[in-house]
């Protein structure tokens, strides 16, 4: 039987049969079975009835496709997404285990599974947002993904969000957070005096008062786009990522790549852009500073990568999570990884983001029966 609407994933070895939930962004889902997965079409995010029903019609045709029961279902970090308590739902059902995976591993084990991978690899995840083992909004990862198990080697220092979820629609948010985290917080008002909220933000920031923090690479290029006046506010998800890379490409088009500005690795393994940022602000040409913010994250990220490999002695950098989805990111690292001797795994047939998670979800669960 054919599976309706899906991608079909050869698998390099057989494993048990298991299904896989996906998230909440672009829901997708999976099942596997001997060297097959198949990955159904994307059903969009599940915050409407129809998406929801849309995810419940997925998996019943992928179970259908499957023909037995899965020895194991799987499911995001995240308890009240709905595809994580359907899934909760159908393993009480079939009385099979439960296993919530978190989700940049998930991300990681995605490309795994596409190129056929069984060794540990690095894994940067870079994201949006999803819910780290210490629920924390995580979404700058340096991971080492080996099967059904991982280890957070390093992050991104986490920036603030005000307002929580507000702030991942209006990047100017972001922006005024890492000129507060930078000592700046005087010259927010002045700013963006335009912004109503703006000496609020400010007091929200001094008092820790609904601003939670985030690792969240996503959030990192809002408030790049923020910073340089690119983007305030968002029509769409990641209106302001793109927006970015559109005026970072025409610079590069014209004048190649800029140099890269300031940033620092700690000592464990933390990823601290914050320098960067603080100097878009003297940018006076927005595609320009565009450009340099792209230089940086291409050249901090290899670095990063670098560090651990030496480390570890880990050679594979796994890259995964919607961020990869900027071409010129992907440019930069097809470049530089390989120059450091560091192979380089990219998703290929499937999405980088989240309609290819439920993928790895499968793979990990697989691994750890």
């Amino acid at each position: 039987m054919a599976a309706p609407e899906s991608i079909l994933v050869s698998l390099v070895r057989s494993g048990p049969p298991a299904f896989a939930a996906g998230a909440w962004f672009k829901n997708a889902v999976c099942a596997v079975r001997g060297d097959q997965a198949a990955v159904s079409a994307a059903v969009g995010d599940l915050n409407t009835p129809e998406a929801c029903q849309g995810h419940d019609a997925a998996t019943k045709a992928l179970l259908d496709w499957l023909g037995e029961k899965p020895a194991i279902v799987a499911c995001d970090l995240h308890p009240d997404f709905h595809s994580s308590r359907e899934a909760a739902r159908l393993a009480h059902e079939l009385g099979v285990p439960l296993l919530p995976v978190q989700h940049h591993h998930a991300h990681i084990a995605s490309i795994c599974a596409e190129h056929g991978v069984e060794g540990p690899v690095l894994g940067l995840a870079l994201d949006g947002v999803g819910l780290g083992t210490d629920d924390k909004p995580w979404g700058g990862e340096l991971l080492r993904v080996h099967g059904a198990h991982f280890e957070r080697l390093g992050h991104l220092r986490p920036i603030a969000l005000p307002g929580g979820d507000k702030a991942a629609r209006e990047p100017w948010r972001v922006a005024a957070a890492v000129l507060h985290a930078l000592g700046r917080s005087g010259e927010i008002a002045e700013r963006y005096a335009d912004e109503a909220g703006a000496p609020t933000i400010v007091a929200m920031l001094d008092k820790g008062l609904n601003s939670p923090e985030t690792s969240s690479a996503g959030r990192v290029f809002d408030a790049a786009a923020g910073l340089l006046g690119i983007n305030r506010r968002m029509a769409f998800e990641a209106q302001a990522a793109i927006d970015l890379e559109a005026a970072a490409r025409r610079h590069i088009d014209a004048h190649g790549w800029p140099t890269p500005l300031d940033y620092v690795i700690e000592a464990d393994s933390r990823l601290d852009l914050l320098p960067a940022l603080g100097r878009l602000t003297e940018e006076t040409d927005a595609d320009t500073g565009a450009a340099r913010f792209h230089a940086t994250l291409v050249a901090a990220m290899a670095e990063w990568a670098t560090r651990a490999a030496v480390r570890t002695g880990i050679a594979t950098v796994a890259c995964g999570g919607g961020c990869f989805l900027n071409k010129l990111l992907v440019a930069g690292l097809r470049e530089k990884l390989p120059a450091a001797g560091l192979t380089m795994l990219e998703a290929t047939r499937l999405s980088p983001g989240d309609a290819g998670l439920a993928l790895g979800q499968a793979w990990i669960a697989q691994r750890s029966l």
